[in-house]
């Protein structure tokens, strides 16, 4: 495994305008991010963006020297989304990332990317898809760096490690959709309500705490993890890739911020800083540590800024 820390980019997990979703990728095909991850994760009804919009993204930002690995979706529950998945696996141009065991069967003897959705607990579920021909894997969010040092250890030869460094954390995932019913509405008549929360809706508790995001049958933190602090480490474990999940607001900055720290132009604490400014809540890192999620183990008190 090369020692060279790369930056990548994770499919956007709401649910935005067509239009919003193509400026968003002309920006980023301007950064300094080194791999994209495009396409649906969440929920099948977000089709204003559709495959062909997809593969047209992914060309434009293949063409701007950008790796393009093409997501499916976590949780299939119809035949319109297995001809999709079909569709995406056999691409022919594009590497998959496969974000659900099925996925994972149609892409077999293939290069292919799991996501965080594809549970990899443990070695010996490393090496059973690295001979089916896992490329890449994102190591799960729940687990802590000591169970890293571990996987890393025995980790197959030719497969890369990613861990996701910034974004909020993807919990859950349930066949309700969460949304629609904080509005009282049916999932199947949902009037897309997703559209009106570009970085989910905030479950509030009733001590005030901002607690957890809803983002259609998604559940997520409602903080963001942030694991910049933790660069050296990450060289230390000879993970190969960096990923950052995209948010409505300052996505190119965050690329920024993380492309100078992981070269050097700025100090890791100073960047810390500068991102925490940039989160819809506040950070956290405390799966990292080995504790609860939510915790902020090393950093400051959240900095509220406005969504």
């Amino acid at each position: 495994m090369s020692n060279q820390l790369r930056l990548s980019l994770g499919p956007i997990l709401y649910y935005w305008a067509r239009d919003d979703v193509f400026e968003f990728y002309r920006r980023i095909a301007d950064t300094a991010v080194d791999i994209v991850y495009l396409g649906e994760t969440v929920c099948s009804k977000r089709n204003l963006v559709r495959t062909d919009d997809w593969l047209e993204v992914a060309e434009h930002l293949a063409a701007a020297g950008k790796e393009v690995v093409l997501s499916t979706l976590a949780l299939l529950e119809a035949e319109s989304e297995l001809i999709r998945l079909r569709r995406i696996c056999d691409n022919g141009e594009f590497l998959v990332e496969a974000n659900d065991m099925g996925a994972v069967q149609l892409m077999r003897g293939r290069p292919f990317v799991t996501g965080h959705s594809v549970n990899i607990y443990n070695e010996y579920t490393l090496r059973l898809l690295a001979q089916e021909g896992l490329k890449r894997w994102v190591f799960p969010i729940e687990l802590p760096a000591e169970t890293l040092v571990e996987m890393q250890a025995a980790c197959p030869a030719g497969v890369e490690t990613e861990v996701l460094v910034y974004g909020r954390l993807p919990l859950a995932y349930s066949a309700r959709c969460f949304t629609a019913r904080a509005h009282n509405l049916p999932k199947d008549d949902c009037q897309y309500r997703c559209l009106d929360y570009p970085d989910g809706l905030m479950l509030t508790a009733q001590d005030d705490t901002r607690f957890l995001v809803l983002n259609g049958i998604q559940t997520q933190s409602a903080h963001t993890c942030n694991l910049v602090l933790e660069l050296e480490r990450m060289r230390q474990l000879q993970v190969d890739v960096l990923r950052i999940s995209p948010q409505a607001r300052h996505t190119d900055r965050i690329i920024e911020i993380f492309h100078r720290c992981i070269n050097g132009g700025l100090a890791l604490e100073e960047g810390r800083q500068q991102l925490e400014c940039l989160m819809p809540v506040g950070g956290c890192d405390g799966y990292w540590h080995g504790g609860a999620g939510m915790l902020a183990t090393q950093s400051h008190a959240p900095v509220m800024t406005e969504n």
